[in-house]
């Protein structure tokens, strides 16, 4: 059974940091791209970072370069988004998802709320 678990959201305020952490089980997790979304409230769900199978590349999208940084530990099945300097505006769920290009797999976690508020 594929799972895909985050955790590490809560309630920060700004200027603050948070790492959240996604659990990956079910699928061999170190062939796969993983990849970090967000859904604000009205808002489309946005690409916030992506790190392909073996860490090769990263990427990240304008509103979070240099304060965002993702990584993957194979070994742990995991994937991490630490996230600094926060900012009201990044106030969302936080999604994960794996994708295997070879394949078209493609899934989701249940996702973690981050509200950055004072």
């Amino acid at each position: 059974q594929v799972q895909l678990v985050e955790s590490g959201g809560g309630l920060v305020q700004p200027g603050g940091s948070l790492r959240l952490s996604c659990a990956a089980s079910g699928f061999t997790f170190s062939n796969y791209d993983m990849r970090w979304y967000r859904q604000a409230p009205g808002k489309e769900r946005e690409l916030v970072a992506a790190i392909t199978s073996g860490g090769i590349i990263i990427m990240y999208g304008d509103s979070v370069k240099g304060r965002f940084i993702m990584s993957r530990d194979d070994a742990k099945n995991t994937v991490y988004l630490q996230m600094n300097s926060l900012k009201p505006e990044d106030t969302a769920v936080y999604y994960c998802n794996a994708r295997f290009a070879r394949t078209n797999d493609n899934y989701w976690g249940q996702g973690t709320q981050v509200t950055v508020s004072s």
